[in-house]
């Protein structure tokens, strides 16, 4: 750790991190950096009443939540967080996890995994000196606006969360983050990880020719546009945009089906393209504007998405590879990941457990955490250090 700004401060509190079930892994990715980094700090007032605890084996805070028979739950805290700046982490999207209810399995839903968080907040609150919660997939973040008569469900989740008393919340790459207008006066940041994905990328891909001429940044439709423009703009690409027409007369689950995607930009012929986007749910559009790039002479094909939630499995990605449409393939491990997808050979995955150990390490010593949000010289350090290799 190099940042001397962080020796400087006082700790808020005593650190402490909740996974919620089915978060376990990340968390403790996030906790061997942090025992690691607080091991190797010089820090002269270690030993003072305001740095107690600050040197620990793990931040990790078990808790448990029992059911009963009829599928209730709580939560059980393992020891005291009385004055502790806690970090609670959560995957709603973690469907890997069930339990038993009037003697049925039931897999985890996102509303599951969110009434625990509330539970683990119910059961710190009064004690915890901070409550900051680390939702890296934002519940209920596709339904962020209201068209005609329907809930507003994540407006309603983040209001719940600061009314019981959650001070800071962070989550990634947020579906839109005008969402924020919900709790204006409280903290929420929402974090892109476009560092993550250059950085992972190039490590696998050694012979790219990164400038406007061989390469071009893709948002696969109109509300991704602000993404792909600022990663086009910081590499020095050109960017495009896929947008959709729909068939407004017919609605199949839930949704205007998608009759085709029309494209505006320049020329993709033999350049090499990255399609960016929040997240990949079936896949369907994904596959359909590379297979578009593809018709259009386009070389590689590089997906990046923060969540890979593959609802529909991964058989037509496995095809699309095999017949040499896409290329590969990048996602985060901010949500549960199969074996299955683990195991592809067009797969790279993209650790972001060092990047929220920075983020908890600056906030817990309440130092701005503008750079971590910003990260322009990072991207310009390995794109530089990529051209001169």
């Amino acid at each position: 750790m190099k940042d001397e700004k962080i020796y400087e401060t006082i700790p808020v509190g005593r650190l402490g991190l909740i996974p919620v079930d089915g978060c376990q892994s990340l968390a403790k990715e996030v906790d061997k950096y942090l025992v690691q980094w607080r091991k190797e700090r010089l820090q002269e007032h270690k030993e003072s009443l305001a740095f107690d605890g600050y040197e620990r084996d793990s931040y990790i805070i078990d808790a448990q939540f029992p059911r009963f028979g009829s599928g209730e739950a709580k939560c059980e805290l393992s020891q005291s967080i009385r004055g502790d700046d806690l970090f609670i982490l959560v995957d709603v999207c973690n469907y890997s996890l069930t339990y038993s209810m009037n003697g049925h399995i039931n897999h985890m839903s996102p509303d599951d995994h969110y009434q625990n968080l509330k539970r683990v907040i119910a059961a710190a609150s009064g004690h915890a000196r901070r409550i900051n919660v680390i939702m890296p997939f934002l519940y209920e973040s596709r339904q962020h606006r209201r068209n005609g008569r329907e809930s507003m469900d994540c407006a309603m989740a983040l209001r719940e969360l600061v009314n019981m008393g959650v001070h800071n919340i962070i989550t990634f790459d947020a579906h839109d983050p005008r969402i924020q207008n919900a709790i204006p006066l409280h903290g929420f940041e929402t974090v892109r990880p476009s560092y993550q994905f250059i950085k992972y990328l190039l490590k696998k891909e050694t012979e790219l020719t990164i400038d406007s001429d061989h390469m071009m940044v893709i948002s696969p439709d109109e509300g991704g546009m602000n993404r792909a423009v600022y990663l086009a703009n910081v590499m020095g690409l050109d960017v495009g945009m896929f947008y959709k027409r729909r068939d407004y007369s017919r609605i199949i689950n839930g949704k205007n089906p998608i009759i085709a995607h029309e494209f505006l930009g320049s020329s993709v012929e033999g350049k090499d393209v990255l399609i960016i986007d929040d997240m990949i749910s079936s896949g369907d559009s994904m596959l359909d504007v590379a297979r578009e790039l593809k018709q259009r002479k386009a070389n590689k094909v590089f997906i990046c998405a923060t969540f890979g939630l593959f609802t529909n499995g991964l058989k037509k990605f496995d095809s699309y590879y095999e017949n040499g449409l896409i290329n590969r393939i990048l996602t985060t491990n901010l949500i549960y990941q199969t074996d299955e997808l683990l195991s592809k050979p067009y797969y790279i995955n993209v650790d972001m457990s060092k990047y929220i150990a920075l983020l908890v390490d600056h906030i817990n010593h309440d130092i701005s955490i503008s750079e971590l949000l910003d990260p322009v010289g990072r991207i310009n350090k390995v794109l530089n250090a990529y051209r001169n290799r």
